[in-house]
Order: structure tokens, then sequence, then C-alpha cells
């Protein structure tokens, strides 16, 4: 957790740059000439920018086999794309959410959660080619040329409120131009893109549309804490299935392969031990509280509020939006330091301030008011902040309770009662928790894939969850030496 809203800025302006010089340019697919807002290496200079804000928001995945893989296959499937010349760049998200998406200038991103829900080699590259396509066609510029800076994606999209963009908006400020859905004619496109790259490095390029299959019986379109999932952001262009089932019929008659590569084994062996879910280590509610293990902190979670963790900072809100709490770190070493700092960069008018002591932590705490215009109405908007800072481990630690002036006084104890119970964590069975992790076994005699579930020990209530993490049926026939994913510590 760190304050990135200078980094931010920084971003912004660039974006702001590049966005207001436009320019005619050939689409690299199509051979035709398209109104564009930014050249090549305006594109490539936004995704360099782009990128450690992805990461810091998100977290990076650390596998460095698989990396190694992706990047391998991603630069040999580049070199006969329609961008031979461009360098990409390929990430692996620590994030359970089903997500791949791509950056302009050639940065992909894919989650661990995609990771673990493909099957083999194939799938991965139909969706590493169609992620490609949306670059290679410039799907990516052009989408994000058209769209305004600074939307927000915030807690399950309950606060859309301006008037928390400075408190909301440290992690997430800008980062809804990641997330912006493409036209059922990009879709199209981008699937035709995937099937012939993943068919031009030899991959059964079917594959993709039985993963889509998959994500379909997922329900996917629900939230995952504010982060669309893979379908939201990639809306089903109609009979997507059928569509890329003939494409891939296509490419394999004319490129007339002998042997089409799917990997199923090479594939499973890879992900065997990556951490499947949420993982804990990281941060984790239990009954109201929020734990952190690796930074050994607590503090209480009010009831019915919402939270999201990532590696910049925990948010909490409640199901109205009329208040929220932003937890995250200072760059400063002493608490005084991190609240003059802290409250001046926020333009905040500071109404009271005192030293103090957090279950035996130094602290300075703050009330603090931000009156503005509001841009729509017009009318002054009042918000009340009440801020801690506690010095803890060699860091400061910040709290930011937020709401407008005339509902502060019905929060203040809510805000005052979490963070005053920030504390260090010494329970052994808080700090020792694991992640789930996906692990490969090896069927051992021919039956259905439950008898083979139930042989291996998975409880009969996650039995549906992890034949879809197979894509295949509970009644299935599974033949000895079959390879499967459970889940386990």
């Amino acid at each position: 957790m760190m304050n990135p809203i200078k980094e931010l800025a920084k971003i912004i302006l660039v974006f702001t740059a590049i966005l207001m010089v436009p320019s005619c340019a050939v689409n690299p697919v199509t051979g035709k000439k398209q109104l564009m807002l930014m050249s090549e290496a305006q594109e490539i200079e936004m995704g360099k920018q782009y990128d450690p804000q992805v990461i810091s928001t998100f977290g990076q995945y650390q596998d460095d086999q698989l990396l190694q893989f992706i990047q391998i296959k991603g630069e040999e499937m580049g070199k006969l794309s329609h961008r031979p010349n461009l360098q990409y760049h390929f990430r692996i998200l620590d994030t359970p959410v089903i997500n791949a998406f791509a950056v302009p200038g050639g940065y992909i991103y894919l989650t661990r959660g995609i990771l673990a829900q493909f099957n083999n080699e194939a799938e991965l590259m139909g969706v590493l080619g169609h992620e490609m396509g949306h670059i290679t066609a410039r799907h990516t510029v052009s989408n994000q040329s058209k769209q305004q800076l600074g939307q927000l994606i915030l807690i399950g999209g309950m606060i859309a409120s301006e008037e928390f963009r400075d408190f909301a908006g440290y992690a997430m400020q800008g980062m809804q131009l990641l997330f912006l859905k493409f036209s059922r004619d990009n879709e199209r496109e981008a699937d035709q893109l995937g099937v012939e790259y993943a068919s031009k490095i030899q991959y059964d390029a079917q594959k993709m549309a039985d993963f889509f299959n998959v994500l379909k019986k997922m329900n996917m379109a629900s939230s995952h804490g504010g982060i669309p999932t893979f379908l939201s952001t990639h809306p089903d262009p109609g009979d997507r299935y059928n569509a890329v089932t003939q494409q891939a019929s296509e490419w394999k008659t004319n490129l007339g392969y002998s042997d089409w590569k799917i990997n199923e084994t090479s594939y499973l062996q890879m992900i065997d031990g990556m951490v499947y879910g949420e993982d804990p280590r990281q941060g984790y509610v239990d009954s109201n509280v929020f734990y952190h293990p690796e930074m050994k902190f607590s503090f209480p979670v009010p009831a019915g509020w919402k939270l999201e963790n990532s590696p910049l900072q925990v948010q909490m809100a409640p199901e109205d939006g009329r208040a929220m709490m932003v937890f995250m770190l200072a760059q400063q070493k002493s608490a005084q330091e991190a609240a003059e700092a802290t409250l001046q960069e926020l333009k905040l008018t500071v109404l009271e301030t005192k030293r103090e002591m957090v279950n035996g932590l130094p602290a300075v705490a703050a009330i603090s008011q931000q009156v503005s215009q509001n841009q729509q109405t017009g009318q002054q908007q009042a918000l009340k902040v009440m801020s801690y800072f506690i010095e803890y481990g060699g860091q400061v630690y910040v709290f930011h309770g937020v709401s407008s002036d005339a509902d502060f006084n019905s929060f203040a104890r809510l805000f005052e009662s979490t963070m005053k119970s920030f504390n260090q964590l010494t329970d052994a069975s808080k700090l020792n928790v694991n992640p789930k992790r996906i692990r490969i076994k090896k069927v051992q005699q021919n039956g259905t894939l439950a008898e083979a579930f139930r042989y291996f020990g998975v409880p009969q209530n996650k039995m549906n969850e992890l034949a879809l993490l197979n894509n295949l049926e509970l009644s299935d026939l599974i033949q000895s030496g079959k390879l499967l994913k459970i889940v386990g510590e």
C-alpha cells in the first residue's frame, strides 16, 4: 500500500496531452484510414505510463515459469501479427477475478483467476491472441480516445459521487479506461484475430470457443468488488461459439498443419500450486475484522459495510454510499509528517488536530473540511474528514473517514471506533493462514468425475465449482490417468 496520488496525476496529464492531438492513421489490420487521436509513439508511451499503475493497483503474481512461457509464446505470436515490430509485454496480475485485458502500446494482462480457469495451452493462446487483436487493430487506442478521463470504478459501483474523488480515487482514478466495453464489431474482429494468431503458431483455436462457453456457464457478469470480469468487458456479440468454431476450421484448412497443439498435460503441470481464490496473506475479513498476516495488523470493519482490498489501499463503504473509509500507507516516516503532508496534498482545511496513542502506538488524529463547487449543479458542497495517522513497524498507516458535512456526525463514532481499534496482530491462528491452491491429481481408475472427486476428498458442496474449473460435468466418464484440478492447501 502506498500513496499514488502524484503518480496518478502525472499519468492523467500524459493522457490529456496525448488525447489532444488528432491525426489520421492507417489501421494495421484493415489497411483503411481512421481518425486516431495519438501516434504509435504516443500509444507506446501511454502503455509505459499505465503499466506500473496497473501492477501497483492489482499486484503482480510471481510465477517465473508460467510468465516466461507466456512471454515466449506471446512474442512468437506477435511476430506473426499485423504489428510485428511492436514490442509486446505480458503480465500476470495477482487477483482471482477472471479477466484479461490489454493496454495501448502492447501491454497484455492476464489474471491468475483466468489462468486457473484454463485447462490447456490452446485456451490460453486463444485469449492471448484475442487481446493482442485488440492492440493490433488499435481498438484500445480508438476506444480510449473517445472517452473522458477520470471516471471511477469504486466499491461495487456504490459510490458515484464526485465529492469522494480525492479519497476513493487514489487507486482507481482513471482505471475505468482499462475496462471499457468494446463494440460488437471490435469483439468480432478480436475473435477473428485471436483465432488467426493462435492458429499461426499451430494451436487449436477451437479451444477458445470452448472457453467462452465455460465462462457463460459461470455467469461471469456478476461484480467482483467493482472490477469487471472478462465477459462484462468483452460483451458477447451474438453466436460467438459458432463463429469462432468456423473460423478455426477455416484456418486449419488454409494452413494445413498435420498436428494442432492443445497441450493439456503441460499446461496443468505449469499451474500446479497456483493460488486459487482470495489470498488471505494479503489481507482478509473474518467476523467483521480485517486481518493482514504479512503486515501483522488488524482493525474492525463496520457491520454491513463492503470492503475492497488492493495492494494500494483498503476501501470500505456502506450500501447507501453516504460515507466511506480509506486505509493506506503514507510515504512519510512519522505520523506528524504524514499528517501535515497528506492534509495539505488533499487541500483540506484542518479544523482540529491532536496527538494521541492508539493501542500503545503513536498517532495523530485530525478533523478536516473540504468545500468545493459541484461541477454539475454549480452549488457548493462540503465534505468532512476524520483522519488518523498511526506509527507501527517503521511505517505510518493512514485512515480517512469521509462523508458530507451534513452526515458527518452520524458516522463520526463509527469512523473513530474503527480507527482507534487498529492494533498489532499477534493471534497465531490469524497469522498462520494460507491460501487455497490448485492441485493437479491423476485419476487412478475409470469412473465418473463425481467418483474421482470423492476419491480425492472433494467436499460435495464444492463439486460443481470444481467441475466447471475442469470444464467437465459430474456425470462425465473419466479415464484412468487423466489429470484433474482440485483445490487444497
